[in-house]
């Protein structure tokens, strides 16, 4: 039949290739093999990076990669040969690439079996799935991925209709080993922490069951790879299934993906950031607290806000100014009649050490002062004749700016600068609908069609600001936005994602912490939610709790109604909320503050603010490692316990920064919870110090001013001293060394407001605990003053006691 003519072809075309030269090798070109019309490009980009592309034309496979990729390849040290079996080999000092010669087979069909499939199905249509297998695995011999086959098809004829481009739909399979777990890919919010056996859709949805999907191509593998995928439009990854992982995209004029080998997942986060961009330092402010609500509509209102916590001395950096601040959509205003001097209001806010963050949204309705500019200069999202694309909205609202458009970019950023930030002084933004919120599929962006380019909007739109900012105020000014979708690459633009409008129940409280932990664990570290959920449930005029509520909200009413556990669910979502990346209370209520909920849940919350402050310099120093290797400080298990099989699926338990296990309660009217303590290594109770060990299961005590809270043995952790902002001046009021191990941490400090940590701005103290000695040392920059003993507590210890 058709197969043995093919292979027969293949390897005369392989024959003829090594003897004139059909494959190249170029210190600053890819490695290219061409098999009867196929052509494959190996690219190094590091000794543990390597970019593969596939394609039917040499152009598409030899292409750069596409949007999000900043890293140039990088060939040195790699080599290649060919062995006795054909094969193609590849090698560096960190990877060893095996592209083989020959196709494999499934089992042998009869001949009239075969030549009946020949009739009704098909074959030799050069579509594939082409049997190229490739192989990757460690210079050891440890198997890291195993590409079985690739295809490129027409596209659907839904999708051929919307790209004007005309490319294909494309696929790959890999093998998918029993043992194997998956991390990572955008953000889920179905429960899933172990994407194994699930599959993905990877590209962004408001709307999708849980809440919104965010579509990232980069997933983690627990056998030591990250694989990025590059392409932009709608992606489905099924993972495990037969014991095989397909990834499959509508349009493309290649199978591209880069796979980054690590011995640890931090190792493949360096990777990550090599090949899309550093995470930026956030405003030292952003680490702190951050309140919110939809809406606070008046300047009145704001300030009364802010001067209330300052009142009873409650810790806040920041205050939001949402959506609907505006006198129309599109007007980039701020309405006078409820907002008649945000100049002194941001005055006033920044004296008592408060800012500001801004929504702006990328709509223009009709009739407003823009909109026939933008329609005109076409920098409006807009159907293929031309027509701004408006979608679900209302006329009131409008479509998209056109941020992929570099002029529309540029303008959108200087109408914010020099209408919000230079003459009233916002510090911060909120660029709120970057999905866009309307379907692009149908649209054509400036880049091309919405359907090829499906997710790459939030990237270009969070990245107008960033680039804006550093272009006019250069390293002055640190970017914080807040942004609802993301992309590969969107790290770099000084951006904070929000899990979206995500119901305020427990159910939701429960899916979102493996939500969080899968998308950082997409090498986006800042990541955070509404606390305690944007959408109010509708309940019945009868509703009770499951459980007696643990917080009595009578004297909440006015915030509450009839959800009588809301209190004690707001109270769980804040206590996890002071170890997340950033700490934001948000939602459709009437009152939000950490006074709304009565006055049994106040001192709690309270406690975990100011728990939140204590623990800045280690939240600090933790995003300062993230900015220094890409690597999330919201970490689930898998990445610091490879060796325990028992962390591989555990979605309510995570590790923040170095020392901390942070484990939430979300079940309602819950006192204790089942904890697993990683082996490896004891763990000490933050609440009581009672020393544990590893590797075993616990119930922890867990009453409703209680979040279960761990410290792994060797930790050591700085405490800051009690502000009421993350601006003022934070000395270390006391530093616990947790025994067992030893340990290290480096404590960084800086003016928390510009760029020049970039240039070694800044200070930084290596802190060593050396547990056989019992002695903690010290180098670099003085992080206290007085003496040690003053300062470092030894946790278990009778006294307290330190050296240099």
């Amino acid at each position: 039949m058709q197969n043995s003519y093919v292979l027969n072809r293949c390897r005369c075309v392989l024959m003829c290739a090594a003897l004139l030269g059909g494959f190249a090798f170029g210190q600053n070109g890819p490695f290219v093999i061409e098999r009867d019309g196929r052509v494959i490009s190996l690219e190094p980009y590091a000794p543990n990076i390597l970019r593969v592309t596939m394609s039917d034309t040499r152009a598409a496979a030899t292409g750069a990669p596409g949007y999000g990729f900043i890293a140039k390849p990088m060939a040195e040290g790699w080599t290649h040969q060919r062995d006795a079996d054909g094969a193609d080999i590849f090698r560096s000092a960190r990877m060893v690439v095996r592209v083989a010669a020959g196709d494999p087979h499934a089992m042998p069909l009869d001949k009239i079996n075969n030549e009946l499939r020949e009739i009704y199905f098909g074959g030799g249509d050069g579509h594939g799935p082409h049997n190229d297998a490739l192989l990757v695995t460690t210079p050891e011999g440890r198997t890291l991925l195993h590409m079985r086959t690739w295809a490129m098809t027409p596209e659907t004829p839904q999708v051929a209709r919307e790209d004007t481009m005309k490319g294909h739909a494309i696929s790959a399979t890999f093998d998918s080993p029993t043992d194997e777990h998956y991390y990572g890919l955008g953000q889920q919010q179905k429960g899933w922490m172990d994407l194994r056996d699930h599959e993905i859709h990877c590209w962004h949805e408001y709307g999708a069951l849980g809440g919104e999907d965010v579509g990232v191509p980069f997933m983690l593998s627990s056998r030591g790879y990250g694989l990025v995928w590059d392409n932009p439009s709608k992606t489905t990854v099924a993972l495990g299934f037969n014991q095989r992982n397909v990834w499959s995209s509508e349009v493309a004029d290649r199978v591209s993906y880069f796979v980054i080998a690590g011995d640890t997942s931090d190792e493949i986060y360096e990777g990550y950031r090599l090949l899309t961009g550093v995470t930026h330092m956030l405003p030292r402010a952003a680490y702190g607290y951050i309140q919110s609500k939809a809406i606070y509509p008046t300047q009145e209102q704001a300030l009364d806000i802010a001067k209330t916590y300052r009142k009873k001395k409650l810790p806040l950096d920041v205050l939001v100014v949402d959506f609907l601040n505006m006198t129309k959509q599109g007007e980039m205003d701020l309405d006078p009649k409820r907002w008649p001097d945000p100049a002194a209001m941001n005055r006033e806010l920044h004296a008592i050490g408060v800012n500001t963050l801004l929504s702006v949204w990328p709509h223009y309705s009709r009739g407003t002062q823009f909109y026939d500019m933008l329609e005109k200069n076409g920098w409006l999202i807009h159907t293929p004749d031309g027509k701004p694309d408006s979608g679900w909205t209302r006329d009131v609202i409008g479509p998209n700016l056109d941020t992929t458009n570099p002029e529309a970019a540029r303008w959108f950023w200087e109408k914010i600068r020099d209408r919000y930030i230079k003459p009233d002084s916002f510090d911060y933004l909120w660029l709120d609908e970057t999905e866009p919120d309307i379907d692009p599929a149908g649209d054509v962006f400036f880049v091309g069609p919405g359907i090829r380019y499906y997710n790459i909007y939030p990237l270009f739109h969070t990245a107008s600001v960033y680039e804006g900012s550093r272009r006019d105020f250069g390293d002055s000014r640190r970017v914080m936005t807040l942004a609802r979708a993301a992309y590969l690459g969107a790290q770099r633009n000084g951006t904070v994602f929000w899990s979206s409008d995500i119901y305020a129940t427990w159910d939701m409280l429960k899916r979102s912490i493996p939500a969080g932990l899968n998308f950082a664990a997409t090498g986006l570290p800042y990541w955070d939610t509404d606390i305690a959920g944007f959408f109010s449930p509708q309940l019945p005029a009868d509703y009770h709790a499951e459980h007696k509520p643990l917080i009595d909200g009578s004297d909440a009413r006015d915030t509450i109604a009839n959800y009588e556990d809301y209190p004690e669910l707001f109270v769980r979502w804040f206590q996890w909320g002071a170890f997340q990346p950033v700490m934001r209370a948000h939602g459709e209520r009437k009152h939000n503050e950490v006074w709304a909920y009565g006055k049994e849940a106040e001192p709690i919350l309270a406690k975990y603010l100011r728990l939140r402050y204590q623990l800045l310099p280690y939240t600090y120093s933790a995003a300062y490692r993230s900015y220094q290797t890409g690597a999330p400080y919201m970490r689930a298990l898998f990445m610091d316990f490879p060796a325990d099989p028992k962390v591989a699926d555990i979605p309510d338990e995570y590790m923040y920064g170095p020392a901390f296990l942070v484990a939430p309660v979300t079940e309602q009217g819950a006192t204790h919870r089942t904890v697993y303590l990683p082996a490896g290594c004891d763990w000490y109770n933050f609440w009581t110090n009672e020393r544990l060990h590893g590797g075993q299961t616990i119930v922890a005590n867990a009453p409703i001013d209680t979040l279960p809270l761990f410290v792994k043995a060797g930790s050591i952790v700085p405490l800051g001293s009690e502000v009421l902002s993350a601006q003022q001046p934070q000395t270390i009021a006391s530093l616990r060394v947790y025994p067992g191990a030893n340990g290290s941490f480096t404590l960084f400090q800086d003016d928390g407001k510009t760029y020049a940590y970039e240039k070694d701005g800044g200070s930084i103290t290596k802190l060593t605990w050396d547990d056989a000695a019992h002695r903690l040392s010290h180098e670099g920059s003085a992080a206290w003053s007085g003496p040690d003993q003053s300062v470092v507590t030894i946790v278990g210890n009778a006294t307290d006691s330190a050296s240099r």
